[in-house]
């Protein structure tokens, strides 16, 4: 789990895939390390902290689901949630958007 600011600034290089009700970061680690990495963020133009931790936890459960099985080992992923649609997403269109993004940015 990426936690430190070091670490997302880093992704700030990765590869970006927008998604529709999120953009997703991704980045090979090449450190070694088999661990899948995964991050989530909103920023304050996604509504109040209430907002905010709705579209985290619902990025956080949508990762939990869908990147044991498309992750890539040794990627590090952050997903930016997004103002209006995060929250207001059905939740299989946004586990589809994951998918996708996912294929994409391995594909």
């Amino acid at each position: 789990m990426l936690k430190r600011r070091a670490q997302f600034l880093k992704m700030n290089s990765a590869l970006r895939v927008p998604a529709g009700a999120f953009l997703l970061q991704a980045r090979d680690r090449a450190d070694g390390d088999p661990a899948i990495g995964v991050g989530f963020t909103c920023s304050k133009k996604v509504g109040n902290a209430v907002a905010r931790n709705r579209a985290k936890r619902r990025l956080r459960e949508a990762a939990r689901l869908v990147l044991p099985a498309r992750g890539q080992p040794g990627w590090d992923y952050v997903l930016i949630g997004r103002r209006d649609a995060t929250a207001a997403r059905e939740w299989e269109g946004l586990l589809d958007d994951l998918r996708r993004a996912l294929d994409k940015a391995h594909g």
